[in-house]
Parts: structure tokens; C-alpha cells; sequence
């Protein structure tokens, strides 16, 4: 099912306030409730499953879950397109009357990051080929947030922020944070490749060790 992203410079509370407001009815379907959230919301849900990898360790397991469904939402926004996911959760029917004070508690909590966030770069954000583009950049990082590597210090962290930087700046057009995105990328990747040169470097050590 297509969706169409129109342009995301509103702020983050009020995509959430908006979204609030076109509930109607005791129920919603998931369905629905995603094609109300549009763009922007998916990004938004790709940075707030960040939270949870801000810190030097991670848990373990939770990066392969979280890491999945960011893949998933990136798909979505490279292909303009609604999430795949089972017919039976997209159809599953949420009570409003919880639903909505939950996301009135996360508009309140997201409007405090409105301050640190604006246009500005605009070439890094605007146009179908960057949203693509940006789109891959963070089903990148959901890849390299997927490798098992949670006890390590910084492995999840540095994705972490890149999804979170990636996620943020095409939510408001600021280019500036895409940027830093693009840069924590290239540290994640490098910082990896240092890891496996090392593990290998101590592989072959070991081998040396026990054939001498």
C-alpha cells in the first residue's frame, strides 16, 4: 500500500498533536493508525528505538529486535511505502481511550526536543532521490545495530546515534544533523573493521602460539 511523504518541516509535537486529533472512534487498527503517522512517524518511532542504545553497553537480543523493525521502517520510507508487517497486527484493533492520553504523554516529552532541531542544508533532505538515499543510510544502520555485538562497548552506541541523527534530520529538514548521521555511519563502520582486525590478528596469534 502506497502512502504519500509529503513535506515534514512541522515540528516533532506537532506531527504527535496532529496525529492525536485525527483519532476518531473507540477503536483504531494499527493499519490505520499508520497511515495517520505517515513519514514522519515512522521516523520518529526509528529514533525513539534508538533510546535504549545511547548508553556505552547495550542490552543483549534487544538490538536484533529494535535493529529489525528500523530495516523495516527504512524499506518503508525508501519505498514510499506503508511498513510490511502480518495482516492479523496491521488489523488488530487498539482501544483509543488508552491509547491516546500514551501518545498526549509522548507529544509532551518530544516538544522539549523541538528547540534543537531546524531547517537548515536543505540539499541533504529535500527531494525523492535524498529520501531514498537517506532511507538506505538508515537501514544501514539498523544492519550494523543487528550485528552481535552488544557487550562490546560502543557497538550499538554509535549506530545508535546515527539512526537517532538520520532520523531526526529528515523529520525536520536539517541537514546539519543528516550529516552527523553520515559521519556516525563511517565511524561505526570503521570502528567495526578495527574490531575484526583485531580478532583476527589475535586468531592468528593463537594459531602461532599452538603450531611453535
Amino acid at each position: 500500500m502506497a502512502i504519500e511523504f509529503g513535506d515534514t518541516q512541522r515540528s516533532l509535537s506537532d506531527t504527535l498533536n496532529g496525529m492525536i486529533a485525527s483519532i476518531r472512534g473507540e477503536t483504531i487498527t494499527l493499519r490505520e493508525l499508520m497511515t495517520e503517522i505517515g513519514e514522519q512517524g515512522f521516523l520518529l518511532l526509528c529514533a525513539l528505538l534508538t533510546l535504549p542504545f545511547l548508553l556505552p553497553v547495550s542490552i543483549p537480543g534487544v538490538s536484533t529486535v529494535f535493529g529489525a523493525a528500523i530495516i523495516l521502517i527504512s524499506i518503508s520510507v525508501t519505498l514510499n511505502r506503508l511498513p510490511w508487517m502480518p495482516q492479523r497486527i496491521l488489523d488488530r484493533r487498539i482501544e483509543t481511550e488508552k491509547l491516546v492520553p500514551t501518545l498526549q504523554k509522548g507529544a509532551d516529552l518530544v516538544s522539549r526536543l523541538d528547540r534543537y532541531v531546524r531547517p537548515r542544508l536543505g540539499f541533504l533532505t529535500q527531494g525523492a532521490l535524498m529520501n531514498r538515499f537517506n532511507g538506505l543510510m538508515i537501514m544501514a544502520g539498523g544492519i550494523l545495530l543487528m550485528f552481535p555485538l552488544g557487550l562490546i562497548p560502543l557497538s550499538n552506541t554509535l549506530p545508535g546515534i546515527a539512526i537517532l541523527l538520520l532520523s531526526l534530520g529528515i523529520i525536520q529538514r536539517d541537514g546539519l544533523m543528516v550529516a552527523g548521521g553520515y559521519l556516525f555511519l563511517v565511524a561505526t563502520t570503521v570502528y567495526f573493521t578495527v574490531l575484526a582486525y583485531m580478532a583476527f590478528a589475535a586468531g592468528q596469534g593463537l594459531s602461532t602460539f599452538f603450531v611453535s
